[in-house]
């Protein structure tokens, strides 16, 4: 009995393949190699020798504050447009923060962010974004007159959403692209606050957001050294979950598989799969300890959104006057960016923005089913797209976390996988496009009809 059942395990998994895209693209390694280290140096000093960035900070000046530094990422992002034929659209998103109510301000602000849009051919209206903080602090929140040169937290992801646009905006793609520079952050999150506050009025697409906060440190209050690893923050399920959808991952499985997540298991496979050099972590929490980063405001909306940053933190340098106290440096200074580790984050963000750009749409409306059944049943509504190749199921461990197995069943909207019991497993869909690149899983969301 023992040989026939190993007989048996393997034929039920001869069509099957261990996660992970079955199709490369040379493009992808392409953008890799076009990210530049000098170009990320350069625009991380220029950021830095506005002196300071925060919030309430200057913004008459042309050489110092938060006005001068947005008007210089703007005419940076002028720049690649007018080089890609005015391929993005570039503008100012404004919104007024009253200090009344708000700790952090103590007058009435304007916080501007800069958008750049690369729209897409085929999808304008859908978008995957990726974002870096403009603004800077020292130890004082309202001190918005010392210097502030916020070099790795955060003109390192400020700089790194310049270059993935100056790479990026030299191909074509299905869905758009928007690169933003937020302002606000470290004030409370309010430029993302009022984008998604625009994306939800103005009935934005939105794939998901990965934000950039800190990509430059590479050496850690933890003594450890690192420039190979980095960090995904993804919070498990959106955080306005109706009762319904709560009684859905209770009994039906999915506490670990919402739209985030599904992000974040995305850019660890891509990244595995195209630069097998660097080591994602998956961080299963919405940030770190007891803190937040612009992709929070885009979860509390419901929208998909991580966090990219390094995996060893120097809290030295973080939110610190310049200083030096019992011979320890204090202060985001430019000597404590690795810029070579920027550009290996920039280059991941810029291959995922790229592999989603490319992608179909996710299938919608995934419907699972196989209760007390010796197989399991997925169903989903077809994507309209010409160049669709077909359809890929993948499933895993409910204990893993990241997908194990997967099947392709070509055009199809409905599969039955012979065999996989569905007590065992989490199981998602993708949609997969002929030029082999792959949609972000979509999990089920409801239970099929039964069948007699």
């Amino acid at each position: 009995m023992q040989y026939v059942y190993k007989l048996t395990i393997t034929a039920i998994f001869l069509s099957v393949s261990i996660s992970g895209f079955a199709q490369t693209d040379q493009k992808i390694y392409d953008i890799i190699h076009e990210v530049s280290a000098d170009r990320i140096e350069n625009d991380i000093r220029t950021l830095a020798n506005f002196g300071t960035r925060h919030t309430l900070s200057d913004t008459v000046s042309t050489t110092r504050g938060i006005g001068a530094a947005r008007r210089w990422i703007k005419a940076e992002f002028d720049k690649i447009s007018k080089e890609c034929g005015g391929c993005l659209e570039v503008f100012y998103q404004r919104s007024l923060v009253p200090a009344e109510g708000n700790r952090r301000f103590d007058k009435d602000t304007w916080v501007v962010n800069v958008v750049a849009i690369q729209r897409g051919q085929d999808n304008p209206n859908r978008y995957i974004i990726m974002s870096g903080d403009i603004d800077s602090r020292i130890s004082d929140p309202l001190n918005g007159v010392d210097d502030s040169p916020g070099a790795n937290d955060n003109a390192s992801g400020m700089a790194g959403t310049i270059e993935a646009a100056r790479v990026l905006s030299k191909y074509k793609f299905k869905n758009s692209i928007i690169y933003t520079g937020l302002s606000g952050e470290e004030q409370g999150l309010f430029g993302g606050k009022h984008m998604a506050k625009v994306a939800t009025e103005e009935n934005w697409n939105i794939i998901g957001i990965i934000n950039n906060d800190m990509i430059g440190n590479i050496e850690g209050i933890d003594g450890i050294i690192d420039n190979r690893s980095f960090r995904i923050f993804s919070e498990p399920t959106p955080a306005n979950l109706d009762e319904q959808k709560r009684i859905w991952y209770r009994f039906y499985g999915g506490e670990v598989d919402g739209p985030s997540r599904q992000l974040a298991r995305y850019i660890h496979r891509m990244t595995s799969t195209y630069m097998p050099e660097m080591k994602p972590k998956m961080i299963y929490r919405l940030d770190r300890f007891g803190r937040g980063g612009h992709h929070r405001p885009f979860n509390d909306a419901g929208f998909a959104g991580v966090r990219i940053m390094e995996t060893h933190e120097n809290y030295n340098r973080q939110h610190q006057d310049i200083r030096t106290e019992d011979g320890i440096k204090y202060g985001d200074v430019i000597e404590g960016v690795d810029f070579e580790y920027a550009a290996k984050l920039t280059a991941v963000n810029a291959i995922n923005l790229a592999g989603i750009a490319w992608a179909p749409a996710a299938p919608s409306k995934v419907k699972i089913g196989g209760a007390v059944r010796p197989s399991t049943t997925l169903q989903w509504e077809k994507v309209e797209n010409q160049d669709l190749k077909g359809y890929k199921i993948y499933w895993r461990d409910t204990t893993a976390p990241q997908w194990q197995y997967s099947k392709f069943v070509g055009i199809t909207n409905e599969h039955t996988l012979k065999n996989v019991v569905i007590d065992n497993y989490l199981f998602g869909v993708v949609a997969v496009g002929k030029n082999g690149h792959e949609s972000v899983v979509a999990y089920p969301s409801t239970l099929m009809s039964r069948r007699r």
